[in-house]
């Protein structure tokens, strides 16, 4: 089977969820003849028409708002935010009507919101974020963001099929970069469960989305270098987080370092590093690392993006740190 993009395979994914079932929809801003700001869901204003592919005005609450409405009435939205960062706008409407909708009415909410994330590609501060932290301590939504372009499609399908919101964040610099061949049948793959991409023995690296790769090419030098055997878990899902998951690993390696392009101070890495201190402190031969984006808006300079956000020799460096306690 042909390999296709990350992107080809969310597109695949809308595409197969709309034929399969007449209650999904889209709507977002350009997204019907212009076919989204990355082509996400180019073709499918021709396929399933203006009924189904709805161009809204440019109120990320509006969007929300009315795919809240839609959802309660038994259909399945799917809205795309032009890019992850104006999701801020409709923060108020998702935190507080839609993830609460179902414990305080009983109002289903089977919507998914999906949009572009993430930085390394000279984006700047408004074109580049990784808001993902400010919705995993809201209970009722729940938050996907895969590496792949296998999950990309089976979490996507999974997504829309899910009966609550789920917040779905597309990386970007995957896009066009990142390919895969797509399972025959519906090849979904299961929201709150965490892969291993990378067997190891001497440490953890526990990551997600685009610094999973960089993850992987830091255990390769690793192992080429240092002879050290890195383990490379990727969470997919971040909100359920797969404790069992994050607890086998580190019993099974006894050092954790935890990756994420989400800024340090309140990114998950802390959630995680609390986590397996309540549950697995015991079996820890080091204290658990973080390598994450400084604290600072993302610059549009190349030299300066590279210096905030996580590259491959700042695990490197942070891993032999681990090794050496």
């Amino acid at each position: 089977m042909a390999e296709i993009t990350y992107l080809e395979a969310v597109r695949e994914a809308l595409t197969e969820e709309m034929e399969r079932d007449v209650n999904v929809f889209c709507l977002g801003e350009d997204i019907g003849a212009y076919g989204g700001a990355f082509k996400a869901t180019e073709g499918l204003l021709e396929r399933f028409g203006p009924n189904r592919v709805i161009d809204t005005p440019i109120s990320e609450t509006g969007i929300v708002g009315a795919a809240a409405g839609a959802a309660h009435m038994g259909m399945r939205p799917v809205v795309e935010m032009q890019f992850i960062d104006f999701i801020a706008n409709a923060y108020d409407m998702l935190t507080n009507y839609v993830a609460t909708a179902r414990y305080r009415t009983l109002l289903p909410c089977p919507m998914v919101v999906r949009g572009p994330s993430g930085g390394y590609v000279r984006g700047g501060p408004f074109h580049s974020q990784n808001p993902e932290a400010g919705f995993i301590h809201s209970p009722g939504l729940k938050v996907v963001y895969p590496a792949t372009a296998e999950d990309a499609k089976g979490l996507l399908k999974s997504a829309i099929r899910d009966d609550d919101c789920v917040l779905f964040f597309e990386h970007k610099y995957l896009y066009r970069r990142i390919k895969g061949s797509m399972p025959a049948g519906d090849g979904l793959v299961p929201i709150g469960k965490a892969r291993t991409a990378r067997s190891g023995t001497d440490l953890s690296i526990i990551t997600y989305a685009a610094t999973v790769w960089k993850a992987l090419d830091a255990a390769e030098q690793l192992e080429r270098e240092d002879g050290l055997s890195a383990e490379v878990i990727d969470l997919r899902t971040l909100s359920p987080l797969d404790d069992a998951a994050i607890d086998a690993t580190v019993r099974k390696t006894n050092r954790v370092l935890i990756v994420h392009e989400d800024t340090r101070t309140g990114g998950i890495a802390g959630e995680i590093a609390a986590r397996i201190n309540e549950s697995s402190f015991a079996w820890l031969d080091a204290p658990v690392l973080r390598v994450t984006a400084h604290d600072v808006p993302l610059p549009y300079a190349p030299q300066l993006e590279d210096f905030v956000l996580p590259q491959t020799a700042d695990i490197v460096t942070a891993a032999r740190e681990l090794a050496a306690y």
